[in-house]
This record gives structure tokens, C-alpha cells and sequence, in this order.
């Protein structure tokens, strides 16, 4: 069995996607083969993981999305050329016209473009849209990240659950035991000489970053004095004015931008509480990454969050500022709760981790082309 992936989400700017398409690939590959495991366009170089730049070298990137565009323009003219000798492609929602020569599959992310379509771009909303009536709805077989995912697009697209495979998503083995030192290093290099509580993530209204920062604000002054909010994450298609007040807030309130992936397994194990007050989620990242680092959570009781985080995490209602900051004050004053919850965090997070992931990934694949053994 060959199988090829849409690999275009690593040629962009990008961060859940592209994060699960880079380790998705690396995994499936070190279990398979690289004969086994192609990609459209050929972009892998190695290296790592960076959400602000192409994954392949520049004359690669631009070729590659060159060919993109044009099989989306051409349709089927061009997409017969792709994954030549591939029993199964995997499409993501970058390419609209997906070969027809073979079976073709897909990864359900999320269902934000449905559910809070006011929090995208009006031109990621109809792409999203386009892509379900043209592409999932008509796929071989379908991945969904979580249960919640998969549950949120039967009803929405009006598909069978049992055509949608729930595989969960993995988090890198860098949050799993992250040595003391790498912690310092990190503290030093962006100078975080206070306790802090943590956001990671693209600052963009489904973020909610606006009421996190009214939250901390509304601490007493005491709390803030002694921990700061440190939020993490490059700036998206936020508002300007949420990214002028997160650079402006002061009062304890520390923005780094964007923070490259090998400081993010210091940056989250060095907080002393995670915050992620996120209105959906088809899987969560952040969480998944923090609960590996032993870091308290603290997040939404919507989407898929209560189910990634297994009853290791203090939930609330992302919408009610009362109660995100009621949370945030108990758990930045009760250390012996906090103790608690850094001890059961890498328990659950036990469950996502990347070659397990590629695993089912690859039974998923046999199923679907009909090469299962047994």
C-alpha cells in the first residue's frame, strides 16, 4: 500500500494543521517507510518544525504552490498526475481537486467555520464550506481528531458517524519530561524572572485572548504583583486594537509573539498554570502539550476540551469572564490543588502521543483500500 498527503499546509503559515501534518508525515513515515509515504507537492526537507516559514526551500515552496494552484483551476486536467501510484490520497482543504484515481481520504479538524463562522475570515468560511460539499462529503474515508470533532461534523455535513474514524492527534515527545534546564534556558532567553500563568496560541477571535486579559486584569493586585500573564503566539487576523492592548497592557501583562517550537516545551513546563479560554476546539494543541508537561490546566468546558483533557483540567464557561477569572485566582493561590493536576496531567496525555497516532493512521488506510490483513 502507497499513500500520499496533501503536504501544501507546510509550505504556509499555519499552526494546529500544519503542526499535525509535520508530525503526522515524520511518524507515519518512521513506521511505513519513505517509499510508502509520499507527499503532493514533494516539499519535505526535514528540519524543524517552524509554523512562520515553508517547511521546503523557497524555489520548492513557490513551485509547489504554483502546482496547487493550478490543479485547482484546471481540475481534473492536472490532478490525474497527482500521487502517480498511490492507492490512497489524503487530501487537506488546500486542494480542491483531489486525484480520482484512487481512494481518497480526509481529516476532520475542526468545524469552526459552522459553528463560529463570525471569528474567520468570510474567505476561509467559503473555502471551508466548498471543500465539505466537494471533497468530505464525497470521500472514501474521513479522520476526525476527537469525538467531539466527529460528532460536530456528522450532524453539521449530514454524514454517517461510523464513515468518520475518530485518531487522535499526538503532542511532540519534547513536553514529555522537559528537563529543568531547558525551562531556565527559556526563562532566561525571554527574561521571566516572575511565576506566570500561560496562553500559547494565534491571537484570532476564536482565541478569546481579549477576555483572558480582563480576567488576569481583574486579579487582585497582589496575585498580579506575583504572577505574570504571559501570552504566546503570532498575531493572525486578530483585531488591531487586541494586539495594540496586548503589547500596551502592562500590569504584569508579558506578549512574546510568535515563539519558535523548540522554546515551547521550557516556555509551557516553566508555568505555574496554563490558560485556555478557547470559544471551540476540534482538538486543542496547547492543552494536549500542557497536560504532557505536567503544567496545570485551565480551560474551556465546550468543543473538545473536556474530552482531550480527561477530567485533568479546571473547566469553565469560555464566555463568562466571572468565572475564567474566579479560576484563575483559586488556582494561582492553591498550590496543593495545582500539585494535583501537574501529577494527572501526563497521565492523560499519555493517550496522544504521535506513533500511536500513525498507527491507527496506517490500519485506517488499509481498511479503506482494502489491503487490511485479517
Amino acid at each position: 500500500m502507497r499513500v500520499c498527503i496533501d503536504a501544501t499546509p507546510l509550505l504556509l503559515r499555519s499552526a494546529g494543521v500544519k503542526n499535525y501534518t509535520y508530525h503526522w508525515i515524520l511518524h507515519l513515515r518512521r513506521l511505513a517507510g519513505e517509499e510508502a509515504v509520499g507527499t503532493f507537492p514533494v516539499v519535505w526537507r526535514g528540519g524543524l518544525l517552524d509554523h512562520e516559514r515553508s517547511m521546503a526551500r523557497r524555489w520548492a515552496t513557490w513551485a509547489g504552490l504554483g502546482l496547487v494552484h493550478v490543479t485547482n483551476c484546471t481540475g481534473s486536467l492536472v490532478s490525474r498526475w497527482i500521487g502517480r501510484g498511490a492507492d490512497v490520497f489524503h487530501a487537506s482543504g488546500l486542494l480542491r481537486n483531489p486525484p480520482r484515481h484512487c481512494r481518497v481520504t480526509v481529516t476532520i479538524h475542526d468545524m469552526t467555520c459552522w459553528l463560529l463562522p463570525e471569528t474567520h475570515p468570510p474567505a476561509r468560511v467559503a473555502a471551508a464550506r466548498w471543500f465539505a460539499d466537494r471533497v468530505i462529503r464525497r470521500a472514501d474515508g474521513l479522520i476526525a481528531v476527537s469525538a467531539s470533532a466527529r460528532s460536530d461534523a456528522a450532524r453539521i455535513l449530514g454524514l454517517a458517524p461510523e464513515r468518520i474514524e475518530v485518531i487522535h492527534s499526538g503532542v511532540s515527545e519534547a513536553f514529555f519530561d522537559v528537563p529543568a534546564e531547558a525551562v531556565a534556558a527559556v526563562r532566561s532567553r525571554y527574561r521571566l524572572s516572575l511565576p506566570y500563568g500561560l496562553f500559547v496560541g494565534t491571537i484570532e477571535p476564536r482565541k478569546n485572548v481579549g477576555l483572558l486579559l480582563d480576567a488576569y486584569l481583574g486579579l487582585p493586585a497582589e496575585l498580579r504583583h506575583e504572577y505574570e500573564l504571559v501570552v504566546a503566539g503570532p498575531s493572525g487576523w486578530a483585531q488591531q486594537t487586541l494586539l495594540e492592548r496586548l503589547r500596551t497592557a502592562g500590569g504584569g501583562v508579558r506578549y512574546l509573539g510568535y515563539v519558535p517550537e523548540q522554546d515551547l516545551p521550557g516556555l509551557t513546563a516553566g508555568a505555574t498554570v496554563f490558560v485556555y479560554p478557547s470559544l471551540y476546539e476540534g482538538f486543542g494543541f496547547p492543552v494536549a502539550q500542557a497536560l504532557a508537561a505536567g503544567v496545570p490546566v485551565i480551560t474551556s468546558n465546550v468543543s473538545s476540551l473536556p474530552e482531550i483533557c480527561g477530567g485533568a483540567a479546571l473547566l469553565v464557561a469560555p464566555r463568562s469572564l466571572q468565572e475564567v477569572r474566579t479560576a484563575l485566582e483559586r488556582m494561582l493561590a492553591d498550590p496543593v490543588r495545582r500539585a494535583e493536576m501537574a501529577r494527572r496531567g501526563p497521565e492523560v496525555a499519555q493517550d496522544y502521543r504521535w506513533e500511536p497516532c500513525a498507527r491507527k493512521s496506517l490500519s485506517f488506510f488499509e481498511r479503506v483500500t482494502g489491503t487490511a490483513s485479517g
